[in-house]
C-alpha cells in the first residue's frame, strides 16, 4: 500500500457530490466581496494592533520593507491557492491540494500542520483578544477584571515564583513594578489574590474563553450569519485603521525616519516571524470553497485583493507609527494606542483604537473557526477522520461536529498555554502548507494530463533565473555581508551549530532547487514562492523546527494509527 497515492480532481469534485447528497451541502453565500472582506478580517489583526510594535523597534522605519517582502512571498503563494482553488472547487484548501500533487502522507501532514494554524493560531488570537478587552473594560469603565480571570495558570505560578525570588533578594516591590520585570506584576498579582478550591488556585482566562464560545456558536449557526457579522467588523477595524493613518499623518516627524534601518538587515529581519503572523489567514478563504456562489472565478479575487489591500494598509500605518514616534519607543503591545496618547490632543483616538482592536481580533477568530472545520470535513470524506466530522447540520448547513470539536481545541489550550509559545509555530506550520502548495502547483505543471484551470497563474520561465539568483545571493553576501557569513562558518558549540541549522537547510535547499529549476523549466512565480516561504521558515529558529517536528510526529502516529487504514484509497485499493 502506497504512502503516496493521489487521488485525481475528478475523483475528489465526485466524491464532494456524493458527500453532499449524503450529509447535506453547505450553503453558497457568498461572492467576491464576502470573500475579499473574509481575507481582511483574517489579516488585519494582531498584526496591526499588537505585533507590528515589536517588528518595528527591532527593524525601525524600515521594517516597511518587511512588511513588501512578505506580501511578496504570500502574493507568490496567493497565485498558486488561487489556481488550486479554481482547478479544485472543494473545502479542503491545502490538503486537498497536497492529495492531488503529492500523495495522501503529505496530505496528511499539511491537515495537521493546518490545525497548528487555524485551531492552534487562535488560541493566540483568542488570548491577545482577551488583553484588548481586558485593557479597555479596565481604563474606560468602572469595573475591572482581576488578574486571575485574565491570565492561564501556569504564566501566573511562574510570574508569581520569580517575583518572590526578587522581593526574597531584597529588591522592593516598587523597583520591581517600575524595572525591567514589570511584566511579571500581572502574574504575581494574580496567582496570589486567585480564590482556592481544594487547596488549588482557580485561574483562567475568562475572556478568551467566552469569546472563543462565541464565535463557535456564530460559525455553528451558519455561513451567512458569520458572512454579515464578518463584513460588518471589517467596516469598523477598516474606518479606524483609515483614521489613524490620516489623523496621524499630520503629526509624522520625518527625522524619526533617519536611520531609517538602525539595526541594520539583521534587526529587520528579527520581526520576520511578527509580520508573517500578520498575514496568516489569507488561506483560509480557499477553505470556504463549496459556499462560494462562483468558486472558480470569485476565490482567485478575493485572496489577491485581500493581500494587496491589507498590504497598502500595513505599510501606511508602519509609516505613521515610526513617524509619530521614535522606533525605540514601540516595544510595547498595544502601539497604535501609545502613539496616539503621546499627543493629547489625540489622545481620544486611543479609546477608539482599543474598540477596534477588540472587533478586529474577533474578526480574525471569526475566519480562522471557519476554515479549521472545513479541513477537518474534507479530511474526513476521505476516511483519514471519523465520520463525524463530514457532518452537515441538517438546518444550518455547516460542519456542525467539526465545528464543536475545533471551539474545545481552542478553549482547552487557553488554560496552560501563553500566547508567546504557539506564535512562531503557527507560522511555521503555515509557511511549510505555502511551501506545499506552490510546490503542488510546480508539480501540477509538469504533468501533461492535468486539466485546465480557469484560472492560471501566468508562466515565466525560471530555467536561468533562478540558478542566477542563487549565485548572486552567494556572491552578494560574501561581498557585502561578510561578517554574517563567518558568523554561520563559525562552529563555536553545538547550540551554536543548531541555531544555524536552519539556515544552512536554506541555502542547500536553494541549490538544489536551482539545478531542479534549470532541469525541468519550473514556473517563476511559484517556484518565488516556495522559496521566500522556506526562507523565512529558516528565520523562526531552530527550536521552533524542533516544535513543529514533534507536532509533525504526533501527526505522523495518528495517521499510521488511524489514517492509513481507513482511508478510503486504502478500501479502493482493497
Amino acid at each position: 500500500m502506497s504512502l503516496f497515492r493521489k487521488k485525481s480532481i475528478e475523483s475528489i469534485l465526485k466524491k464532494a457530490e456524493e458527500e453532499e447528497s449524503r450529509h447535506g451541502s453547505l450553503a453558497r453565500h457568498l461572492g467576491v466581496r464576502d470573500l475579499t472582506a473574509f481575507g481582511i478580517a483574517a489579516i488585519i489583526g494582531a498584526g496591526i494592533f499588537s505585533t507590528i510594535g515589536k517588528a518595528s523597534a527591532d527593524g525601525g522605519p524600515g521594517v516597511i520593507m518587511l512588511f513588501i517582502f512578505t506580501a511578496v512571498a504570500c502574493s507568490f503563494a496567493a497565485f498558486a491557492y488561487a489556481e488550486f482553488a479554481s482547478l479544485i472547487p472543494v473545502s479542503g484548501s491545502a490538503y486537498t491540494y497536497s492529495y492531488v500533487a503529492f500523495g495522501e502522507l503529505f496530505a496528511w501532514i499539511i491537515g495537521w500542520a493546518l490545525i497548528m494554524e487555524y485551531g492552534i493560531g487562535n488560541v493566540t488570537v483568542a488570548i491577545s483578544w482577551s488583553d484588548y478587552f481586558s485593557s479597555l473594560i479596565n481604563n474606560t469603565t468602572p469595573y475591572q477584571v482581576q488578574e486571575w480571570l485574565c491570565l492561564d495558570y501556569f504564566t501566573a505560578k511562574q510570574n508569581h515564583g520569580q517575583v518572590f525570588a526578587l522581593l526574597t533578594a531584597g529588591i522592593p516591590m516598587e523597583e520591581i513594578k517600575n524595572g525591567v520585570n514589570a511584566g511579571l506584576i500581572e502574574g504575581y498579582t494574580a496567582f496570589k489574590n486567585a480564590p482556592e478550591i481544594l487547596g488549588v488556585k482557580i485561574i483562567f482566562d475568562l475572556p478568551a474563553l467566552i469569546i472563543n464560545i462565541l464565535i463557535t456558536a456564530l460559525v455553528y449557526r451558519g455561513m451567512k450569519e458569520s458572512r454579515n457579522v464578518g463584513n460588518i467588523m471589517v467596516i469598523i477595524k477598516i474606518a479606524v485603521v483609515l483614521v489613524v493613518i490620516f489623523v496621524g499623518a499630520f503629526y509624522v516627524d520625518t527625522k524619526n525616519w533617519d536611520p531609517f534601518m538602525p539595526n541594520g538587515i539583521g534587526g529587520l529581519l528579527k520581526g520576520i516571524s511578527a509580520v508573517f503572523f500578520a498575514y496568516i489567514g489569507f488561506d483560509a478563504i480557499s477553505t470556504t470553497a463549496e459556499e462560494c456562489r462562483n468558486p472558480q472565478r470569485d476565490l482567485p479575487r478575493g485572496i489577491l485583493y485581500s493581500i494587496i489591500i491589507c498590504t497598502i494598509l500595513y505599510v501606511a500605518i508602519a509609516l505613521v507609527i515610526t513617524g509619530m514616534v521614535s522606533y525605540t519607543e514601540l516595544n510595547v503591545g498595544d502601539p497604535l494606542a501609545y502613539v496616539f496618547e503621546k499627543v493629547k490632543s489625540l489622545q481620544w483616538l486611543s479609546s477608539v483604537i482599543a474598540v477596534s482592536a477588540v472587533v478586529a481580533m474577533a474578526s480574525v477568530m471569526l475566519v480562522f473557526q471557519l476554515g479549521q472545520p472545513r479541513i477537518w470535513m474534507s479530511m474526513s470524506r476521505d476516511g483519514l477522520l471519523p465520520k463525524a466530522f463530514a457532518k452537515i447540520h441538517p438546518k444550518y448547513k455547516t460542519p456542525s461536529f467539526a465545528t464543536i470539536v475545533t471551539g474545545l481545541c481552542v478553549a482547552i489550550p487557553i488554560f496552560f498555554v501563553d500566547m508567546s509559545m504557539v506564535t512562531d509555530i503557527c507560522s511555521a506550520g503555515t509557511l511549510f502548507a505555502f511551501m506545499l502548495v506552490c510546490g503542488g502547483v510546480l508539480k501540477l505543471r509538469m504533468d501533461p494530463n492535468a486539466p485546465p484551470s480557469k484560472f492560471k497563474t501566468p508562466y515565466v520561465n525560471s530555467k536561468f533565473i533562478i540558478p542566477a539568483l542563487f549565485i548572486l545571493t552567494i556572491v552578494l553576501m560574501f561581498v557585502y555581508e561578510r561578517s554574517w557569513v563567518d558568523y554561520y562558518l563559525k562552529f563555536e558549540s553545538i547550540n551554536a551549530f543548531l541555531s544555524k541549522l536552519p539556515i544552512y537547510f536554506f541555502f542547500i535547499g536553494f541549490g538544489i532547487f536551482s539545478v531542479m529549476a534549470f532541469k525541468f523549466n519550473f514556473s517563476l512565480i511559484p517556484s518565488l514562492g516556495l522559496l521566500s516561504c522556506f526562507y523565512m521558515l529558516s528565520q523562526l529558529g531552530y527550536k521552533n523546527w524542533m516544535y513543529f517536528s514533534i507536532w509533525l510526529l504526533i501527526g505522523l502516529i495518528i495517521y499510521f494509527i488511524y489514517g492509513r487504514r481507513h482511508s478510503n484509497l486504502a478500501h479502493q485499493k482493497n
